[in-house]
């Protein structure tokens, strides 16, 4: 469901950038690092549109990318180890969990 609702809101946004891009077409002065031109603004919103998105997208695969790697990670620490060793570290911390001192309040109510 989250997934169509994303799909929505893009086509929506999608939408609202080409009528906003469609209103506005009269030439512009775009100035570059090296020269300048004269550029209808319908070609300069779109391509500025574009190009965020592509850049939002190869971010987001990298970040992507990262997060696989360290699943992958993790599993191979997982199956490397044995289930004896988790359970003894789960009952390490049960016991550090109850040397625990009790604090002032819990001590006055009990």
């Amino acid at each position: 469901m989250k997934s169509q609702w994303m799909l929505l809101l893009a086509f929506v946004f999608a939408l609202v950038i080409a009528i906003f891009a469609v209103i506005n077409v009269e030439p512009v002065q775009v100035n570059f690092f090296f020269g300048q031109t004269s550029t209808p603004l319908i070609l300069v919103i779109l391509f500025s549109t574009l190009f965020g998105g592509l850049t939002v997208g190869a971010l987001g695969l990298v970040r992507v990318y990262v997060l696989q790697r360290k699943v992958k990670q993790y599993e191979k620490q997982l199956s490397g180890s044995t289930v004896d060793e988790h359970v003894e570290h789960v009952e390490q911390e049960e016991v550090i969990v109850e040397e625990v001192e009790p604090t002032e309040t819990e001590q006055q109510k009990g």
